[in-house]
């Protein structure tokens, strides 16, 4: 059997929420307050027979009406669905255990179970005549806390809710729920024998090689166990009678005392004898580690990293001591869960990598389901798509939940879209899971250059926990089926594409593929020449959309990025990097722009230098008669596309990113325009 969802409703930050799990290993993802933590202890009220199950006023959820209020008491109702395995056998104590609570009977079989915290019935007139009339909703909370909350109950129920029926504690206990908090002392819990952890884990494992014998029937491991016992308690009364004869005269001295105190009456004396067991004997016990030179140091020594690792090791060690029914008998558990918040604190990044690759190995089939919350891009990279659940909030408080794995078609371009991600979801560029917003780009220069060109226009995307991801080309369909909330399943965030124009033509009457054109090139030759441009098909299809938007240059006079930067800032300085060629004639057609010339001007200076390419973007420019191409935007365009013809993309935009930074810095900064089509894009992002 297996948990395959549970439905929140009224807790803390889930107004009424259903959350589908898989079997095995579940990773919890989202930003903060997003309800990671909440979820998991949602689960514990239900399954963890440890803690307090009963609730304070802020578990409420509290983003409700003030006239719900005033109708009807607050109330929390958690409820688990519990469903049969794909490959269970249902001769095992699972079904056994959840029978009592079963909701279908037929294969694959369905139970529930339902955690109820409520204000009984006999206390809504009070209730109700307290909060009649009542407006203020700070007040309103206040009387439930101090008349009401002291009055609520919790319940367990097994099967449908509506029946009532109160879930036997017995069966209850068949659950092993096993938390690692986030912020956790492992030291504390495990590195002496003194501790519950490490002696039961010792005690199981006492004798295992006998214990795990195949060839031996159950009598003849008990008989040779009990054989090592009797050894043992031998040994240790001689150790006690060496104790006992050392102390010979000791004892006497000390036990004069005694008659002169008077604890010495009616013929009876003070004494010592003792004797000990195996368990008492693990307290002397104490982990240390064994370093390949022979070294060995206690476990204390070890950074928190290694023994948060080993701490997972004894946990998982001890689930398979509470499960083994030749053990524990009918107190052995039958459902182990693993719950691990955050297991990234203070793991290097390739433990992080192998700590999940291990956790859903079949090596841990002592924990049945594993979930676990994480903020850790690590993390993501070592678990399928499949195994992600994305939990993210809304401006109207609600949590939206979505599943990565599940979004794509179960066809041929769907498998591919899903292959695709799950390859390029690695360490860097899984943190599109994370962000609250997303700007999916082309390439490295927008993601270099955008962080900075947002504090330009007053926007720092770090604050409203926007990431810039460069998804290397245009392949934006791929991850937008992750993000499209007009499809189930989907993770909901504000995703912003920027693309670039990039026009294009190719001669008619030849079998040859589009080829990058300049944008005073458009439409000047149809008759020789059939154009397009990339940028505009998925700004329309998506302008309309509720959460997702493409923005691009200006369909005239656009192209790319770099062009961009320059035609926006034909003066400015700071885009003539050191790795920018024809830096000098750069800087001349900007002294022709400043005198308000024209292209031909440049021309007859000889301000560019000879080449097939020069001549084709002058005389391009010269023949252009285009609506909107006066001689000043000419002008731009030939220095625009100059300069794309004159840097190396990645290592410009660093230093450009270098220099912008350094001018915001500046006493007398320069002033600087931020092209529309990414302002409008950061905007959009961060709102």
């Amino acid at each position: 059997m297996y948990i395959n969802s549970i439905k929140i409703e009224g807790f803390r930050n889930f107004k009424d929420s259903q959350i589908k799990f898989n079997e095995g290993v579940n990773v919890i993802i989202g930003h903060n307050n997003a309800g990671k933590t909440n979820l998991l202890r949602a689960l514990s009220l239900v399954l963890d027979n440890k803690t307090s199950r009963k609730l304070e006023i802020d578990d409420f959820n509290k983003n409700i009406p003030i006239s719900d209020l005033r109708a009807q008491p607050p109330k929390v109702t958690i409820t688990l669905s519990i469903s049969e395995s794909e490959n269970e056998d249902l001769a095992a104590d699972d079904l056994v255990t959840v029978s009592p609570w079963l909701t279908k009977l037929e294969s694959p079989y369905n139970a529930m179970l339902t955690y109820v915290f409520f204000l009984p019935e006999s206390e809504h007139t009070e209730y109700l005549e307290a909060l009649a009339g009542e407006t203020d909703m700070k007040t309103a909370w206040l009387k439930i806390k101090h008349d009401f909350l002291r009055k609520y109950v919790h319940k367990i129920y097994g099967g449908n809710p509506v029946l009532q029926s109160q879930a036997e504690s017995e069966n209850l206990q068949k659950f092993d729920y096993q938390f690692l908090h986030a912020i956790r002392d492992v030291e504390r819990d495990m590195l002496t024998g003194r501790t519950s952890l490490l002696r039961e884990v010792i005690d199981f494992f006492m004798d295992f090689q006998i214990k795990n014998d195949v060839l031996k029937d159950k009598a003849a491991k008990y008989s040779e166990i009990i054989a090592h016992k009797k050894t043992f308690s031998a040994d240790a009364l001689n150790l006690i009678t060496q104790l006992q004869n050392r102390m010979k005269e000791g004892r006497d001295h000390i036990m004069k005392y005694a008659d002169e105190t008077g604890a010495a009456f009616d013929g009876a004396k003070p004494g010592f004898d003792g004797q000990i067991s195996e368990i008492e004997m693990y307290s002397a016990l104490k982990l240390i580690i064994t370093h390949t030179t022979g070294i060995e140091i206690p476990a204390t020594h070890n950074g928190l990293g290694y023994n948060n690792l080993i701490y997972m090791s004894l946990l998982l060690a001890k689930m398979q001591v509470d499960t083994n029914g030749d053990y524990l008998g009918s107190n052995a558990k039958v459902f182990p869960v693993l719950v691990i918040e955050e297991p990234e604190a203070h793991l290097h990044p390739s433990l992080q990598y192998k700590l999940l690759r291990f956790l859903h190995s079949t090596e841990t089939q002592n924990a049945r389901q594993i979930f676990i919350t994480s903020h850790s891009t690590n993390i993501t990279a070592a678990v399928s798509l499949d195994q992600i659940i994305c939990l993210s909030g809304d401006a109207g408080g609600n949590v939206n939940i979505g599943y990565p794995g599940k979004v794509f078609t179960n066809d041929v371009a769907g498998n591919n879209s899903k292959a695709y991600v799950q390859r390029f979801l690695d360490a860097t560029r899984s943190d599109m899971l994370f962000a609250k917003n997303i700007i999916l780009v082309e390439g490295i220069a927008e993601q270099i250059l955008i962080p900075t060109l947002g504090r330009y226009i007053g926007k720092n995307i770090e604050d409203t926990h926007t990431v810039v991801i460069n998804v290397g080309g245009r392949y934006f369909d791929h991850f937008l089926k992750l993000f499209d909330s007009n499809n189930a399943y989907t993770i909901y965030k504000t995703v912003a594409c920027i693309t670039d124009q990039d026009p294009s033509r190719k001669k008619l009457g030849i079998n040859e593929k589009y080829k990058k054109c300049y944008p005073f090139e458009l439409n000047q030759d149809n008759a020789n020449y059939e154009y397009k441009i990339s940028g505009d098909p998925p700004i329309a299809q998506y302008a309309t959309h509720p959460n997702i938007r493409f923005f691009s240059q200006d369909a005239v006079f656009g192209k790319t990025l770099e062009y961009e930067l320059m035609f926006s800032n034909p003066s400015c300085e700071m885009l003539i990097t050191d790795s920018v060629s024809n830096q000098v004639e750069l800087t001349a057609i900007s002294t022709h722009i400043a005198k308000g010339e024209k292209v031909a001007d440049v021309v007859t200076a000889n301000t560019m230098h000879k080449s097939d390419e020069n001549t084709r973007i002058t005389v391009s420019l010269l023949n252009c008669n285009a609506a909107g191409w006066d001689e000043p935007t000419k002008m731009k365009a030939l220095l625009a596309a100059r300069y794309l013809n004159s840097l190396s993309k990645g290592g410009n935009a660093l230093e450009i990113a270098a220099k912008l930074e350094d001018n915001l810095q500046s006493q007398t900064p320069i002033s600087f325009v931020v092209p529309t089509y990414l302002k409008d894009a950061i905007i959009w992002s961060c709102q």
